[in-house]
């Protein structure tokens, strides 16, 4: 069926080494580090969080199943309401975090091109 097309050429899928790779250039490793950096503890911290409530379930239960308004107990409002808006925060800030860190990398590029460099793109 893929092989139908006549606009390109039709290359099979197949798997590949990990071995023939070529390595990442610095800058790159730097920005995946980075990334890998800032996900692994804003996740850290949403898991803490989200195996606390439990916890409180079980040492605070009194507190926990205490009802606030129209019946919602404070147990689902953490997991349910505060959860979500947490999940958008944690969101926000690694979306702020890497474009901040593709700001620097940019004024760090821009600083190291020639003169007849500025201005291209690719």
């Amino acid at each position: 069926m893929a092989g139908d097309y006549t606009e390109y050429d039709y290359v099979a899928a197949d798997t590949i080494d990990v071995s023939e790779l070529k390595p990442l250039d610095p800058e790159t490793k730097k920005i995946m580090k980075g990334e890998f950096s800032t996900g692994l503890k804003l996740t850290l911290f949403y898991y803490i969080f989200i195996f606390a409530i439990p916890i409180l379930n079980w040492y605070a239960g009194d507190f926990m199943f205490s009802r606030m308004w129209g019946g919602m107990t404070y147990s689902w409002f953490f997991t349910s309401i505060v959860a979500m808006a947490m999940a958008f925060i944690i969101a926000y800030i690694h979306t702020a975090l890497y474009e901040k860190r593709l700001k620097n990398n940019q004024k760090f590029s821009d600083s190291t091109t020639t003169p007849t460099d500025k201005g291209r793109t690719l």
